[in-house]
């Protein structure tokens, strides 16, 4: 967990045991269900907790506030950002069902209590929220139409969308035709893989 510690030095003890125990479960999982490549588990606190902790870096989700998570797979980044603002309500939706039971069992057993995770789709999903926090499930111009109408009336400071995603991406903001803000994670985090890793923000 030095990692997380190195660039988060304000965590909690319960935080890095939450943490730790999240790292343990979702390779637990994944030996089963595949939630990630098999071979990104031995980097998958680099590669997966702390590249979903890098929106964490970009936006400080305020106490109260409401975020969804869409297509999270197993968990990413809507679970290491509940550990990271236990005072924030996380909702995680995904297609599939095994996943999401996942998923579950983690938020259960690491006592996450702002974490309801739920089998569907953005579209279908009719509450609000202030944020929509996802990581590379497809491109912006298909993305962002399911989300669109997914804010709350008066959404927090800092509303939006906040999308990681990698590479050169000036062509597909462009067909988006959305108002985007690019930051890159290799200013927060040192290590190679973050290199052509981004958060992409879309105000509300």
């Amino acid at each position: 967990m030095s990692l997380l510690t190195t660039y988060f030095p304000n965590l909690t003890p319960q935080q890095l045991a939450q943490f730790a125990r999240l790292e343990t479960e979702f390779k637990a999982w994944n030996a089963q269900i595949n939630l990630v490549a098999r071979t990104d588990t031995d980097n998958l606190v680099e590669r997966h907790i702390l590249h979903s902790l890098g929106i964490a870096k970009v936006i400080q989700f305020p106490a109260g506030s409401a975020v969804l998570d869409v297509g999270t797979g197993g968990g990413l980044p809507g679970l290491p950002l509940a550990i990271m603002f236990p005072e924030v309500k996380f909702h995680l939706v995904d297609s599939i069902g095994k996943k999401i039971r996942a998923v579950q069992f983690m938020a259960a057993d690491l006592g996450l209590h702002n974490v309801v995770a739920e089998q569907t789709r953005a579209e279908q999903v009719h509450a609000k929220f202030d944020f929509v926090v996802s990581r590379a499930v497809a491109r912006l111009a298909t993305f962002h139409p399911w989300i669109a109408h997914r804010y709350k009336a008066r959404p927090a400071k800092g509303a939006g969308l906040y999308y990681l995603k990698g590479g050169d991406l000036t062509e597909e903001i462009a067909e988006s035709g959305l108002v985007a803000h690019e930051v890159n994670l290799s200013d927060f985090f040192r290590e190679e893989f973050f290199e052509t890793k981004k958060v992409v923000m879309v105000p509300v």
